[in-house]
């Protein structure tokens, strides 16, 4: 499923479809730090984050990934 960014600047709005996250978080940066667009918007399905939310989401994913990786590897001391 494919991320919208959606921003404001000079009362128009623009939109843009990413293929994944990073894209996604990439193009709402840029936006917002370096172009100066407001209202900056990720949306990814039916949920709608800030740029804020949207780090502490993929934060708490990369997290939860690694701590279930970490868990499904063999543990040198039991073998």
């Amino acid at each position: 499923m494919p991320f919208l960014v959606q921003g404001c600047i000079d009362d128009q709005t623009l939109a843009v479809t990413t293929a994944t996250a990073k894209e996604a978080f990439a193009k709402a940066v840029e936006w917002q730090v370096v172009q100066r667009f407001t209202d900056v918007s990720i949306y990814y399905g039916t949920k709608v984050y800030s740029i804020d939310a949207f780090s502490v989401a993929m934060a708490l994913l990369e997290i939860a990934k690694t701590v279930d990786a970490a868990e499904r590897k063999p543990n040198d001391a039991d073998g």
